[in-house]
């Protein structure tokens, strides 16, 4: 290297460790502190497994309050601001800090409004139970076909409160939207408004159970868009939370109402006509397997058809029939008899 150019790149050198010791810039010293906790962090997990019981229970009170704290920050949308103010970081505390951030009038009409559906869902069960007694004939004093038609009129005002509150749950998003909290989303958000009333409608053109089934769907479907829309901001940030044990609530209630139905049946969705015309086919097909003909008076006849129907005839016609068919045997008869001679 040239012996001019060497004295200006130690210059250059000298200059730059010179700046770094005015700066105060040192190399990255890891202090016995931070050795000591992570030779306590990795102490454990450097062993096979627990020592004894005793540190096996407190590994597993650990993780199951880790996963308890995970679960609450993914109902609250795992929004950082709902979490930090939290007093104890497991999800009893995250939970009631979020809690307690709902307004009071939020909290109780809430809670009101999902009173009137756990009624509907109460009075479904209890009804299936005697329907289902009534069928099997252990009520006397009831009707089965009454006992079924309650049954479906039960049905059919929880599936309607059922949409009702799906379309309110939607609605929501536009007095959101108006509100402009979160900023104006437009489209976006008051196509989330609209999605709910364009899913509730139609199920009630169900049957009852595919209705609730359905319903059910719908509910948990949108309190996963309210977990992205407060993940988002576009709602407030206890919004999530309080939409999932409302949630919760309601799927507990369609849950308990399918399950009654099923267990103690007769299911729902079929009234006292149902059940009227379904006697007289059973005993219609009973008395023909009796007597597969039946004559009313000299002029009408009822003759054995299928399952599906029952062939009625005047009584003159199937007699001429029957004589024209003996009329054909006596005739191949006579034939047969000229031919052999």
């Amino acid at each position: 290297m040239n012996p001019l150019v060497r004295p200006l790149r130690t210059a250059f050198n000298r200059s730059s460790l010179a700046a770094r010791h005015r700066l105060g810039i040192r190399p990255a010293v890891c202090t016995s502190s931070l050795l000591q906790v992570r030779t306590e962090a990795s102490h454990v997990g450097l062993k096979p497994g627990s020592e004894n019981f005793s540190h096996a229970r407190q590994n597993i009170k650990e993780e199951a309050g880790n996963s308890g704290s995970d679960f609450a920050k993914m109902i609250a949308g795992a929004n950082v601001y709902s979490v930090k103010d939290a007093e104890r970081p497991g999800f009893f505390g995250i939970t009631g800090s979020i809690a307690s951030e709902v307004p009071k009038p939020v909290m109780v009409f809430g809670l009101a409004g999902g009173i009137p559906y756990v009624g509907a869902a109460a009075t479904t069960v209890y009804l299936a139970h005697e329907a289902g007694m009534a069928a099997a004939g252990q009520l006397a004093h009831v009707d089965p076909g009454v006992a079924i038609t309650i049954l479906d009129q039960a049905l059919s005002v929880q599936v309607t409160y059922g949409a009702v509150m799906l379309s309110f749950l939607g609605a929501l998003h536009w007095g959101m939207e108006f509100a402009g909290l979160g900023g104006y989303q437009g489209y976006r958000r008051l196509a989330l408004g609209a999605a709910p009333v364009l899913f509730a409608w139609p199920t009630l053109a169900l049957d009852p159970t595919m209705a609730l089934a359905a319903q059910w769907a719908g509910f948990t479907g949108l309190w996963w868009a309210d977990l992205k829309a407060t993940s988002a901001g576009w709602t407030p940030r206890w919004y999530s939370q309080y939409r999932f044990y409302l949630s919760i609530l309601t799927g507990t209630c369609i849950l308990g109402s399918l399950a009654g139905i099923t267990y103690w049946g007769p299911v729902g969705g079929h009234g006292l006509l149902d059940h009227e015309l379904r006697l007289i086919r059973d005993t219609r097909k009973q008395l023909m397997e009796q007597n597969p003909t039946k004559e009313y008076g000299q002029e009408m006849t009822v003759l054995k058809g299928d399952e599906t129907f029952t062939r009625l005839r005047k009584t003159e016609d199937i007699e001429r029939e029957q004589a024209e068919r003996e009329g054909k045997k006596d005739q191949k008869k006579d034939e047969k008899e000229n031919n052999d001679e």
